[in-house]
């Protein structure tokens, strides 16, 4: 005996994967704000790559730049600027897909950290808030220690949530 075709495999990973990224941006505008410090999980961050690497280069920089617009209205003073870092960080996952997400959580854990750091660098560059010695600060203490919380949060959430956040092999 066969086991039956399951022509919907595709539709449901899909609805897991939209589901995941929807819980993902409301953590990000629920409980972020409620443990806000210096050092914060980016959870916007972690939706962006881990629908990613499900999508083209294209739709995820599309992704990004959505996600970035929403973030960016909020904070009328810097328009545009997570709009673009979130944009090219979605592409640029997207496009490395191949390589960063195997299905090894510790290179998703680097990969995770190493966009959230590079987030931070092209946000205070464009931004220009900061200077001098509190923009080194910031983008090698702060920023590192952030993208280490953002790293660890989205491993767990790999592990725990496997299905949500890993795309199905058939």
């Amino acid at each position: 005996m066969r086991p039956a075709p399951q022509s919907n495999t595709g539709v449901a990973s899909a609805v897991r994967a939209w589901i995941g990224f929807a819980i993902l941006i409301a953590a990000h505008f629920g409980v972020r704000p409620l443990v806000a410090g210096r050092v914060a999980v980016d959870f916007a961050l972690i939706a962006i790559l881990f629908s990613a690497v499900r999508m083209r280069p294209g739709v995820a920089a599309i992704t990004g730049f959505l996600v970035g617009i929403s973030l960016d209205a909020m904070a009328p003073g810097t328009f545009g600027t997570h709009a673009l870092a979130l944009t090219l960080i979605a592409y640029g996952a997207s496009w490395l897909k191949a390589v960063f997400f195997a299905d090894h959580v510790g290179l998703t854990g680097l990969f995770v950290f190493a966009g959230k750091w590079v987030l931070d660098i092209a946000l205070a560059l464009l931004t220009g808030v900061s200077s001098g010695v509190s923009l080194v600060i910031a983008l090698l203490v702060w920023s590192p220690l952030s993208a280490a919380l953002t790293a660890l949060v989205a491993m767990l959430l790999l592990v725990m949530f496997r299905p949500l956040y890993r795309p199905q092999s058939l």
